[in-house]
């Protein structure tokens, strides 16, 4: 197909390479062009604005926050002015991106009024999983274009969940998977001040529970991290750990759901970034539970 892609970080980056490797059309576009002209040695076509980028069958988006997504999609020269309208096309919006649901239902009402059409897919997965095709896509729209986009995302996951035809469904499922991963961290975090407090081999603990009772890729993958303290580079960084607990939370409030646990995430990735952490790995949670328990950094 040939498609466009905007945002270029570390996930959209993995992906956009996927892509190209699948021998679709890439044609992309970042804010900071020096990264869009990097996909150019790829294969890729770097285009001049988010509206040329979407001129294809599909365009992507993996963006940071609601304001990004926003700007290329609602902005001048955005994304809605640059994709192909009329009965029958199947020109497609697809966001990747972890942003509230206000904003996906907001996306799928825009790109409806203006003939367009809009799926929501965003993945579970870090930066490696993307480079290695092995992401987790959660997506939600109309059947049929699900069905006609599966090739894309075939070329980028190793699973596909399809969770409705309301793109904002895409986008709880999300949500709610990063603040149960944001507690499991919390949670691990605790568990590991507790095993170095009192003397007993941090590393021998995580071997021991993610061989019996959490023999799950999370734990394992977190409880490296954290054992070793390595929370530098990030491949997910705390203020947006920050950002999904607050949209996790602003969906809870608007449907009157106590969440008393995401209340806590969100307090703690706070005080993080108020102790200089804002750079560090979401999983910089469990330095705050070491320093809380009076621990020491041996990193």
């Amino acid at each position: 197909m040939q498609i466009g892609f905007i945002g270029l970080g570390q996930m959209g980056s993995a992906i956009a390479h996927r892509l190209i490797a699948a021998g679709h059309q890439v044609k992309v576009y970042n804010r900071t062009r020096s990264r869009a002209e990097a996909l150019a040695e790829a294969g890729a076509v770097v285009a001049e604005t988010p509206a040329e980028a979407s001129a294809g069958e599909a365009v992507f988006t993996m963006l940071a926050d609601d304001p990004a997504v926003e700007a290329v999609a609602f902005g001048p020269q955005g994304i809605i002015q640059g994709i192909t309208r009329g009965p029958g096309k199947n020109h497609v919006h697809i966001s990747l991106s972890t942003i509230t649901v206000a904003l996906s239902e907001r996306l799928a009402a825009a790109h409806l009024a203006a003939g367009q059409r809009y799926l929501a897919a965003p993945v579970f997965g870090r930066p490696d999983a993307a480079a290695a095709g092995k992401l987790f896509v959660v997506a939600a729209g109309e059947t049929d274009l699900v069905a006609h986009c599966q090739p894309l995302f075939d070329a980028i996951g190793q699973r596909t969940f399809v969770v409705g035809d309301r793109p904002a469904s895409a986008n709880l499922v999300k949500l709610g998977g990063n603040f149960l991963l944001a507690a499991m961290i919390e949670s691990l975090g605790e568990a590991v001040a507790l095993m170095r407090k009192s003397g007993v081999d941090p590393h021998r603990f995580i071997e021991v529970i993610t061989n019996s009772l959490f023999a799950a890729p999370a734990y394992r993958t977190y409880g490296e991290l954290i054992v070793e303290q390595r929370f530098q580079p990030a491949g997910f960084a705390v203020p947006l750990g920050l950002k999904d607990i607050r949209s996790a939370l602003a969906a809870a409030e608007a449907r009157a759901v106590p969440m008393p646990v995401a209340s806590l995430l969100r307090d703690h990735f706070l005080t993080t970034i108020a102790r200089g952490g804002e750079a560090l790995d979401w999983s910089a949670l469990a330095r705050l539970a070491a320093e809380n328990a009076g621990l020491k950094d041996d990193g």
